[in-house]
């Protein structure tokens, strides 16, 4: 901005008053708010794991930003809405996220577009799977040593779109776009991340599933052996093989089904039942059916199919899941249990477009994943943020809203040799969370 640093800018006049504008202050942020933001990060385990994962093989002295200072950098600046490096040269002196990646404010600066640039290009295949584990270990460690009764892992790839010849792109029908398709895991019952893992354009295999499923279920029953564990996806993740592993190794599932002919001719008892309902009525109908049913690919195997019909003013729209729980009613398992995954569309939501980790410009796929884990670990310590605001009137908001409201504060900075002191608004209106939250934060610092 030094371009700008003298140049006035003028705007309307006010009773003959003149009214202008100038960038000459150094010592202004328009993020206070990360100095929340710093709190949560020295109190993160994720980013240490991570900073230890990759080591350090430049000459220690000649090191400016260590490795795990500039991982809180990208984190602190992705949670204040900077989601790409080159943010980093922009906002090199910015007070707020100089403390944040652990600088001292009027002394240090963060660490350039450049590199951070290397930083993320350099994760190669093995160390990406050993921050993958991390990721789950740090899911692990937020129930502070207490196994919770049972896990539900969402599972759900979502599209983000590319425009250049980023490795494992490819055209996606459905998107209508080139794209990646990154797996997206997340605990179903608390909305914690589990882990993210970067993968192609395209509807996931069998074996890319059960690669995935796999490793997670072991990590979780090396920590809790008896714990119970589910998997919540939509259809395509209802793959014959992965069904066999679950039930093999005690997992349960409720999964979406595609309809088909069989099905509807199984049911139909059901569907004709809703549409005679309508026709009486006139109001909207639901009902709920289950049986046994075996697909040609399932080996003659029969498993529980619930239907659900719901038929109304502009038709029948008929939706089937297959499930290994057997004894709990249909209605239950499809209206509490299946729609619960929809909850994983809002943490997608707050991952993909509040964190920005739709955005995958690197050419390399292993620097695409390192950002996207970048992204997570962003998710990870916003989301422990809105855990904290739990009983305030942001314990429901999305993650762009406590950006908005609770990170984005102007402020001026004093720096002097005993004391950093920042001079927030006396108008901001949330001034009594804030304080909450600083106060949280004093046994931190003792």
């Amino acid at each position: 901005m030094s371009e700008y640093s003298e140049q006035i800018f003028e705007f309307m006049r006010i009773e003959g008053r003149r009214v202008d504008a100038v960038f000459d202050e150094p010592a202004v942020t328009s993020d206070a708010g990360a100095l929340i933001v710093r709190e949560l990060l020295a109190k993160s385990k994720l980013l240490a794991d991570i900073a230890r994962i990759l080591g350090d093989e430049r000459r220690q002295g000649s090191v400016e930003h260590p490795v795990l200072n500039v991982l809180r950098q990208r984190v602190a600046q992705i949670m204040c809405g900077y989601f790409t490096a080159d943010a980093s040269d922009n906002l090199r002196f910015d007070p707020a996220l100089v403390l944040a990646a652990g600088g001292l404010p009027g002394r240090d600066g963060l660490a350039s577009q450049p590199t951070v640039s290397r930083l993320e290009n350099r994760a190669d295949l093995r160390t990406l799977l050993r921050i993958g584990y991390a990721f789950v270990d740090d899911y692990i460690r937020s129930f502070n040593g207490k196994r919770p009764e049972m896990v539900v892992l969402d599972m759900d790839p979502t599209a983000i779109t590319v425009y250049g010849q980023q490795e494992l792109a490819l055209f996606n029908g459905f998107e209508d776009e080139y794209c990646l398709m990154p797996f997206h895991v997340y605990d179903g019952l608390t909305g914690r991340l589990i882990t993210t893992v970067i993968r192609p354009g395209k509807t996931p295999t069998d074996r890319e599933i059960l690669a995935l499923l796999k490793r997670l279920v072991r990590r979780l029953r090396a920590a809790w052996p008896k714990v119970a564990i589910t998997l919540r996806a939509d259809s395509h993740h209802t793959k014959p093989a992965v069904m066999e592993w679950m039930e093999t190794h005690d997992v349960e599932y409720i999964t979406g089904l595609g309809p088909n002919k069989r099905l509807d001719a199984q049911f139909a008892d059901t569907i004709r039942t809703a549409k005679a309902l309508r026709d009486q009525t006139l109001q909207e109908v639901r009902r709920y059916a289950s049986g046994g049913y075996a697909a040609d690919s399932w080996n003659g195997k029969h498993r529980r199919v619930i239907c659900r019909v719901v038929a109304g003013p502009l038709g029948v729209d008929t939706r089937y899941v297959v499930t290994s729980f057997e004894k709990s009613g249909a209605t239950f398992l499809y209206e509490d249990v299946y729609c619960g995954r929809g909850k994983a569309e809002l943490m997608i939501k707050d991952h993909k477009l509040d964190l920005g980790s739709g955005h995958a410009s690197c050419p390399k796929a292993t620097a695409n994943q390192f950002r996207l884990f970048l992204h997570s670990a962003a998710y990870t310590v916003m989301h422990g943020l809105r855990e904290a605001l739990h009983g305030t009137a942001l314990e429901n908001a999305r993650f762009s809203t406590i950006q908005l409201r609770l990170l984005k504060i102007g402020a001026r900075v004093e720096i002097n040799r005993r004391r950093i002191r920042f001079h927030l608004p006396s108008a901001f209106p949330l001034k009594d969370l804030f304080a909450r939250l600083a106060a949280s934060f004093v046994p931190l610092r003792t």
